[in-house]
C-alpha cells in the first residue's frame, strides 16, 4: 500500500515545511520508503535537506510543464529510505504556463501515478496559497495534513481551506480525505496556546492528531544545518514530536511494522 499526503494551509508560518520535511524523515527512519515533494517555489524543503535550490536543474517545475519522466528529477538524499523531488524559483511560473493545458488540475496526479508504487509514502510540501500548484497537490493526494499553529489567528483562513478541499473532492479528487489537523508551535506556559488546543479539538474532534508539536528552538535551528531535527538533536521535543506523529500516522493507516507477536504484552 502506498499513500500520497499533502501538507497544506494557505496561511504562512504555520509549520508546513517543518512538518513535511520532518515527518518524511521520521517515516524514513522507521524504514518506510518515502518521497518528499517540494511544491513550494521558495524551495525550503529542498534546502532543509541540504540541497541548494539554485543548483536544481530538473525539478517539479520541469516535470509539470514539460511532461518528463518523474524519475529523471528525483534525487537521492544521504538517508537510505528518503528521496526528494526538489523545486526551485522557476516553479513560480508553472501556474501561468499551465493555464491553457487540458486537465491542468490533474497534471501532478498523472505524474505520481507513474511512480507511487515505488514508495510507501509521498509527502507533498505545499506553498502558502490555494493556487493551481496546491490544487494539483490536493488533486493528486489521498489525504491532507493541515498544520494549525497554537496562536491567536490559528483558525483564520481554515474555513477557506476546508471549502477548497470540498471543491476538490467534488470536482477533481473524490477520494481526498483530511488525514488530520496537526497542532504546532504549542507552548504549555501560555494560556492562549491551551485555549487554541481546546477550541480546535472541540470543533474538529477526531480530525485532530493526538500528537502536538511543541514550540522548540531546535526545530528552528535544524534547517540552517540542512538536516532534519531528528538528526540535529534526537532528544529534542520537536524530534520526539515528529517521530510520534509518524508512528500515529502509521497506526492510523494500519501500516505499522510491529508484528502481532510484539503487540502481545507478556
Amino acid at each position: 500500500m502506498s499513500k500520497i499526503i499533502c501538507v497544506a494551509n494557505q496561511k504562512g508560518g504555520v509549520g508546513k515545511t517543518t512538518t513535511a520535511t520532518n515527518l518524511a524523515y521520521s517515516l524514513a527512519v522507521l524504514e518506510n520508503r518515502v518521497l518528499l515533494v517540494d511544491a513550494d517555489p521558495q524551495a525550503n524543503s529542498t534546502s532543509h535537506l541540504g540541497m541548494d535550490p539554485k543548483n536544481v536543474r530538473l525539478g517539479l517545475y520541469e516535470l509539470m510543464v514539460q511532461d518528463l519522466n518523474p524519475t529523471d528529477a528525483i534525487l537521492d538524499t544521504k538517508y537510505e529510505y528518503l528521496k526528494i523531488l526538489p523545486a526551485n524559483i522557476d516553479l513560480v511560473g508553472a501556474e501561468i504556463e499551465m493555464i491553457d493545458l487540458p486537465n491542468r488540475e490533474k497534471i501532478m496526479g498523472k505524474m505520481f501515478d507513474k511512480i507511487r508504487d515505488n514508495y510507501e509514502f509521498i509527502i507533498i510540501d505545499c506553498s502558502p496559497s490555494l493556487g493551481l500548484i496546491t490544487t494539483n497537490a490536493l488533486g493528486a493526494a489521498d489525504s491532507v495534513i493541515i498544520p494549525v499553529q497554537c496562536e491567536y489567528f490559528a483558525l483564520e483562513g481554515l474555513g477557506k481551506l476546508l471549502n477548497t478541499i470540498k471543491i476538490v473532492q467534488r470536482s477533481i479528487n473524490i477520494k481526498l480525505e483530511i488525514e488530520g489537523l496537526l497542532l504546532t508551535m504549542y507552548d504549555s506556559r501560555l494560556r492562549l496556546s491551551n485555549q487554541v488546543v481546546e477550541e480546535v479539538k472541540l470543533h474538529f474532534q477526531q480530525l485532530v492528531f493526538d500528537t502536538i508539536i511543541k514550540r522548540n528552538t531546535t526545530l528552528s535551528e535544524a534547517p540552517s544545518f540542512g538536516i532534519p531535527v531528528l538528526e540535529h538533536d534526537a532528544t529534542a521535543s520537536g524530534s520526539l514530536g515528529y517521530l510520534n506523529l509518524a508512528r500515529e500516522l502509521l497506526q492510523k493507516n494500519g501500516m505499522t511494522k510491529i508484528s502481532e507477536e510484539e503487540r502481545i504484552i507478556q
